[in-house]
């Protein structure tokens, strides 16, 4: 079994803003020593102050999806001035937003300067660094998608590479000679080599783009987040089979301490957490209403039943619909209403006209509240409460 023992070096290379971080195999017989720089600040204390605090991305394509999804949340964020850091959510009294770094969220997480934050799980993951107080609370906001994925050049001695356990097999690896890999991610690179059985391996970080390291001769390979993989393929690299290290999106993440022991935390999570699934969960869905006529309701919901892309959530909603004839008021049809995805509100429409719906109407839906949000349980749990 390989064992890891990284250490720093002091060395610089002048033609590339590179600093260097050595990665060293040591034999079985020889403990692992693991030196983290910048790694999450630890305090048993929450700090006393009544204020709830939340942080958000402060620059970037984050923090614009951010705050679009807390609009559509009816939770939007109020600067009194665009060039300061803390704002305010009006509709959550006692809340207070700052604007940070993605990494400085997590370490305030960590700390207790902050309760909750969102950021990308990749940042969670490597300032984050297994802390057991970081909870996760809602796992997929459904934006900020990327994975951190190991990449390596298309030509010379990778062309015909293509696995992460051909990559660990090729022979030119010596502690002498290890793979050169370049990343921002130093705590999640070396746990994932370590994982995987790379035996000889150093490690450097840069301050510009990664994808020039290998054409520049600095690294062999690079781990970093990739999107489309269209940078990548810009610059003659290629990902691997096993060489994903994690799928990441925007995470709603909070501190166990602060929910646990600071007044109306929890509070204020579950009801940011509620509106968030609710309006996640209506994301692409869109209400369907017809009428039709029929027998009963009964003989009508078997009918609309028997269509696939009619179940609905739960079930169509069937109602009489009243006319007055003769003086008299008396049903005369059956309302339909019925939720159904966009990728398959055309097909739903053909179905429901085939069974004898007519005057369709579609509408998009902004909220699907459920009885109780099952990640708010879950969040209990974790919490043991």
């Amino acid at each position: 079994m390989s064992m890891l023992q990284p250490f720093l070096s002091g060395s610089t290379t002048p033609s590339f803003p590179f600093k260097r971080t050595v990665l060293v195999c040591c034999a079985p017989s020889q403990p692992s020593h693991v030196a983290v720089a910048n790694g999450p600040v630890l305090d048993a204390r929450v700090p006393e102050r009544t204020d709830i605090r939340i942080g958000l991305p402060s620059k970037g394509r984050m923090t614009s999806d951010t705050l679009d999804l807390l609009k559509d949340c009816q939770l939007s964020v109020k600067q009194a001035n665009p060039r300061q850091y803390v704002a305010q959510i009006p509709e959550l009294a006692n809340l207070e937003v700052w604007l940070q770094r993605p990494k400085d969220i997590v370490r305030k997480l960590a700390s207790g300067d902050l309760d909750l934050g969102i950021v990308g799980l990749d940042t969670v993951s490597e300032y984050g660094q297994g802390n057991e107080e970081l909870v996760l609370v809602h796992d997929a906001l459904d934006y900020g998608n990327c994975r951190l994925s190991l990449a390596i050049p298309k030509y010379g001695i990778f062309e015909n590479i293509n696995s992460l356990e051909e990559l660990a097999q090729m022979s030119q690896w010596t502690a002498e000679k290890p793979l050169r890999v370049a990343t921002g991610f130093t705590y999640l690179g070396p746990k994932f080599m370590k994982e995987n059985g790379l035996k000889y391996v150093t490690f450097s970080t840069a301050d510009g783009a990664l994808e020039a390291a290998p054409v520049m001769g600095i690294a062999d390979a690079i781990l970093d987040l990739v999107s489309s993989g269209t940078t990548l393929k810009e610059n003659s690299l290629k990902e691997i089979e096993g060489g994903i290290v994690l799928e990441s999106q925007a995470v709603l993440v909070a501190s166990r301490r602060a929910l646990i022991q600071r007044k109306g935390a929890l509070d204020i999570t579950k009801e940011i957490l509620e509106r968030l699934e609710a309006h996640l969960r209506a994301v692409g869905q869109f209400t369907v209403t017809a009428n039709m006529r029929g027998s009963s309701a009964e003989e009508v919901a078997e009918r609309i039943l028997g269509q696939p892309s009619l179940s609905g959530l739960q079930g169509p909603t069937v109602s009489s619909v009243f006319c007055k004839r003769d003086g008299k008021v008396a049903p005369d049809y059956f309302a339909i209403v019925v939720c159904v995805p966009k990728k398959a509100l055309y097909k739903s429409v053909q179905q429901l006209r085939a069974v004898g719906g007519s005057g369709v109407l579609v509408s998009p839906l902004t909220y699907i509240f459920d009885e109780e949000t099952p990640r708010w349980r879950e969040l209990l749990r974790k919490l043991g409460l």
